[in-house]
C-alpha cells in the first residue's frame, strides 16, 4: 500500500531529470503514471533518457506506467495529451507541469524563436493542460496540480545587483514568474473544490542531463541539493488531503526543512 494508491498522475518532461524522479517516486507510492515527453526511445535524443526506459523501470518494480509521446511546443499535440492519458489509465487526478527549457544569454540577444519556444513549453502548455485536466478534478471533488517553478522568477533587488541577476536567465525567469501567477491564481479560483494547486522549485543545483549540458552553474559555484529532494517534496505537496495545503510556492530543501552544505556560493540564489 502506498500513499498514492488509486491515483493517476500525468507528468510532463518525464523522460529524464526531475520529471523522471517525480514519476518514479509517485509510481513507488502506488500511482499509475502517464509519462509525457518527446523522446520515446533510447538514443533518440542527444541527452540520455527516454520514455521507454522510465516505463520499463516503473513496470519492473511492479508499477503501472504508460508513455504519452508529445511535443510540448506543438499546441496540436498538447490538445491530445489528457485525452490519451485518460483513455489508457482513467481520469487524471494529479498533474505535474515539469517540462522546461532554458536558452541562456542576455535578454536583448535571445532570438525570437527561442523566446517563443520557452513561453510555449513553460507557460502556454501548462496553462492549457490545466484547462484540460482541472475541470474533471473539480467535478470529482479532488485533484492535485504541481507546477515546477524556479527561484529565477523572483525579482533581483538592486542596484547593486547580485551575481545571479546577470547570468542570462531573464526570459526563463519571466516564464517561471508567469507559472507562479498561474499557480496562485488557479488555487484561488478553485479553492473549496477539493483541488490543490502548488508550485515547487529546486533549492539548489540538480545535475540533470539538461543542466549538465547547458547551465553555467556547477557544483563549484552553487550548492547541490539532495538527490531525492524534489521527488520527496513533490510527494509531500501532492500527498496533502484534497482541499488542503494549496496556493503555495515552495522550494525543495526549505520545504523539507533540510540544511544546505556550507560553501562560498556566489550564485546560491539562482535556482
Amino acid at each position: 500500500m502506498g500513499s498514492m494508491d488509486g491515483r493517476v498522475a500525468l507528468v510532463t518532461g518525464a523522460s529524464r531529470g526531475i520529471g523522471q524522479y517525480i514519476a518514479e517516486r509517485f509510481a513507488a507510492e502506488g500511482a499509475a503514471l502517464a509519462l509525457v515527453a518527446r523522446t520515446v526511445t533510447p538514443g533518440a535524443s542527444a541527452l540520455p533518457g527516454s520514455l521507454e526506459e522510465v516505463v520499463e523501470r516503473i513496470r519492473a518494480k511492479g508499477g503501472r506506467a504508460e508513455a504519452v509521446p508529445a511535443d510540448l511546443t506543438d499546441p496540436a499535440d498538447v490538445e491530445t495529451i489528457v485525452e490519451r492519458a485518460e483513455a489508457t489509465l482513467g481520469p487524471v487526478d494529479t498533474l505535474v507541469n515539469n517540462a522546461g527549457v532554458n536558452f541562456y544569454g542576455p535578454a536583448l540577444e535571445i532570438p525570437p524563436r527561442r523566446y517563443a519556444l520557452m513561453f510555449q513549453m513553460m507557460v502556454h502548455t501548462p496553462f492549457r493542460l490545466c484547462q484540460l485536466a482541472v475541470p474533471g478534478m473539480v467535478e470529482r471533488g479532488r485533484g492535485w496540480v504541481l507546477n515546477i517553478t524556479s527561484k529565477q522568477a523572483r525579482h533581483p533587488l538592486g542596484p547593486p545587483y547580485p551575481d545571479w541577476a546577470s547570468d542570462g536567465c531573464t526570459p526563463y525567469g519571466m516564464c517561471k514568474a508567469a507559472l507562479d501567477r498561474l499557480t496562485t491564481g488557479l488555487a484561488a479560483e478553485v479553492h473549496g473544490s477539493g483541488v490543490n494547486v502548488n508550485a515547487l522549485g529546486t533549492s539548489g543545483l540538480v545535475m540533470t542531463p539538461g543542466v549538465a549540458v547547458v547551465s553555467p552553474h556547477t557544483p563549484d559555484t552553487a550548492p547541490v541539493e539532495d538527490d531525492d529532494a524534489m521527488a520527496t517534496a513533490a510527494l509531500e505537496l501532492c500527498g496533502a488531503p484534497p482541499g488542503t495545503g494549496t496556493g503555495r510556492i515552495g522550494y525543495s530543501m526549505e520545504l523539507l526543512g533540510r540544511p544546505f552544505p556550507e560553501g562560498p556560493w556566489s550564485l546560491a540564489a539562482t535556482f
